[in-house]
């Protein structure tokens, strides 16, 4: 067997087979995005029919086999004999690569697709493709089976009144792609978008179960993003709109461009979207640089202007503006540079240099004519800038607490308690309530084994706070500096923390010792929360538990008896006879270190509660629900469980 590589081991593929055997080259991925990616196409091209002003209105069908139709009612798309070609249209646009109608600039100023590769990917990665097309007076059918022509094309006369357009049903094959099914939120989202940039178009969209949904922004840009702003913008909604013919190099052509931008300021909602040619740039490309510089620029210089920087204060970066800008950009060219087929960010260098330009332009006009929203915008940046950099700061603090050692007494939580073990297999993290228990744990502690950390009163709640909150809480900080295992966020590394490793943690068991009452309750709950977003695993991985400590000494005659609850005091007195004395002991504080030693503090004698997955999940939606500033829920569970907690016979 030979394994030379000579003149003759060079092939070449067919345009079919360059589709099937590397789609992801073409559709950006032979996952479900990729597939999807036909539908974007096929619906692009329809658009670019309706940007010449041929049909407005285009439906979707995502049918029950899970394949796709799209008719459109415009001109129809060319499938006859090409004269100059020497073949048929059909076979230039629906088989072969690089071939279109758009490379010619007059017949789309702006399209959406200029690689000549849309229809080609659809036909020829699909399992089956019909098309049906109605211009100059017939109907012209297709059939395509995993690529492949069948029967040619079927050309039948119709009456010259039968309105024109073009119809594609196909299912994009998984012998090509991975998967083919497709949610209904990636129509939605996809065709509203469409909707937004072409103003005047409508969309309707029909589900597998026949639903139909229409999408019409009759202004485009301006309507969607008054939509978007919920009434809470700061500022009136600005509409910029203008053309510029240029180029991208020297020594290239010059081209045309078209843009309209829309923009407004607002204290709760931020948006940063840019299209071009109708597609949505998920990465935004020139538009968003032109926009981050245009804005920094103008921004930073009115500030300036206006004297409002602290002496030596750092000028302000983008996210200080975007935190309040909500701005959407829609930009056309006759040439257009896309990263790659999937069309989520352009480099036109034209484009991002004219719309930087025109943007600092258009805005310093914009301050002149409107000084009460300048005044507003300079305040609200400022504000976010001086918020990040306090974010910041807070941030770095929390990095340098966490990276320091617990060992050296300087640098450790202020009133923890180290134990003496090496062992970490063996140590355990108490973690108890107030200050007022701490000698008597202390005196009845195993210092070998256990160290203590003292919080004071209710520690913060990490379901309503931010992370810049929960870093900024030094107890927080103080609990994870003592594990030595990092930290997580919704399940995310923290820029700048150690990335959460269980393997690191420096104990075996972290046990919360709280009062037996409300405060106590609370207290708990809010630990446990604290570790099932910070540190699920310890949760998962069983190093949480809850300590109890008696609530009732009851003395029946020499006998002492310690009783954990009311249930338990109340079925132990009534079984006694004699004189009994019931005390209930007034918190942690109230049991000195000789009864501690004897009961929650004993090895034996202590009831240690694991707290599993399912507990804090449990936990942590009643403190939610408790602490959320919606009552109906709480109302709900009061009115349903309150017997269990409540004695409400005080108000009869």
């Amino acid at each position: 067997m030979s394994n030379e590589y000579g003149n003759d081991s060079i092939r070449s593929l067919s345009d079919r087979d360059a589709v099937r055997m590397r789609v992801a080259t073409y559709a950006g991925g032979n996952d479900k995005a990729g597939a999807f990616t036909t539908v974007r196409e096929v619906v692009a091209n329809s658009i670019d029919e309706f940007k010449t002003h041929h049909g407005d209105e285009i439906t979707i069908q995502h049918l029950t086999d899970g394949s796709i139709k799209v008719a459109d009612k415009g001109r129809g798309c060319p499938v006859d004999w090409n004269e100059s070609e020497g073949k048929y249209n059909y076979q230039l646009i629906f088989e072969s690569l690089n071939a279109g109608g758009k490379f010619s600039q007059s017949n789309y100023n702006f399209s959406t697709g200029l690689n000549g590769i849309g229809n080609s990917l659809v036909v020829l990665s699909s399992k089956f493709a019909n098309i049906e097309v109605i211009r100059d007076g017939h109907k012209y059918n297709l059939e395509y089976l995993k690529g492949i022509n069948e029967g040619g094309l079927h050309k039948e006369k119709l009456d010259s009144e039968t309105p024109t357009g073009t119809t594609i049903h196909w299912k994009p094959d998984l012998e090509v792609f991975l998967e083919n099914d497709f949610p209904e939120e990636w129509f939605v989202d996809y065709l509203k978008q469409q909707a937004i940039v072409n103003k005047g178009l409508k969309l309707i969209f029909i589900n597998q179960k026949g639903e139909q949904q229409e999408f019409y922004y009759e202004d485009g840009i301006v309507d969607y993003l008054k939509e978007s702003a919920e009434g809470k913008e700061f500022t009136a909604i600005q509409y910029l709109e203008t053309e510029a013919v240029g180029r991208d190099r020297e020594d290239k052509e010059d081209y045309k461009s078209k843009y309209e931008i829309a923009f407004c300021f607002n204290n709760e909602i931020t948006k940063l979207e840019s299209y071009h040619n109708s597609s949505y740039l998920k990465n935004g490309g020139a538009p968003h640089d032109a926009i981050k510089t245009a804005f920094v620029f103008a921004v930073d210089k009115l500030i300036k202007d206006k004297g409002k920087y602290n002496k030596n204060e750092k000028k302000i970066n983008f996210s200080d503006v975007e935190d309040s800008l909500m701005i959407v950009s829609n930009t056309y060219s006759s040439e257009t540079s896309y990263q790659n087929q999937t069309k989520f960010a352009i480099t036109n260098r034209f484009i991002q240099e004219h719309m930087s330009k025109y943007l600092k332009e258009q805005l310093e006009i914009y301050f002149i004519e409107n000084p009460i929203d300048a005044d507003k915008i300079v305040e609200r940046t400022l504000i976010n800038k001086r918020s990040r950099e306090k974010a910041l700061k807070t941030r770095n603090d929390a990095v340098k607490q966490l990276s320091q050692t617990v060992k050296n007494s300087l640098t450790r939580p202020e009133k923890f308690l180290p134990c003496r073990s090496k062992d970490n297999s063996e140590v355990e993290l108490i973690i108890i309530e107030g200050d007022s228990a701490m000698n008597s744990v202390k005196n009845s502690r195993n210092s070998k084994i256990q160290c203590v950390m003292p919080i004071k009163g209710k520690s913060l709640n990490v379901v309503k706070s931010n992370l810049d909150s929960i870093l900024k809480n030094k107890e927080i900080r103080g609990i994870f500096q003592i594990l030595n295992c990092g930290m997580e966020y919704e399940g995310k590394a923290i820029k700048g923390i150690k990335k959460f490793n269980i393997d690191d943690m420096s104990v075996n068991k972290i046990i919360i010792f709280s009062d037996e009452d409300e405060d106590g309750m609370h207290i708990r709950s809010l630990i446990i929360a604290i570790m099932r977003i910070l540190a699920p695993q310890i949760i998962e991985k069983g190093h949480l538990y809850v300590l109890e400590s008696p609530l009732y000494k009851i003395e029946n005659g020499k006998d002492l008896h310690l009783v954990y609850s009311e249930r338990e005091k109340n079925e132990l007195v009534r079984n006694l006879t004699g004189k009994v004395n019931v005390q209930r002991f007034k918190g942690l504080g109230g049991l000195n270190s000789s009864m501690l030693s004897k009961t929650a503090m004993h090895p034996e004698n202590r009831r240690l509660t694991q707290i599993k997955m399912d507990d804090a999940v449990k936990s942590t939606k009643t403190l939610e629900m408790f602490m959320d500033k919606e009552v109906e829920e709480r109302k709900e569970f009061i009115q349903t469980h309150g017997d269990k907690y409540f004695d409400f016979s005080i108000y009869e």
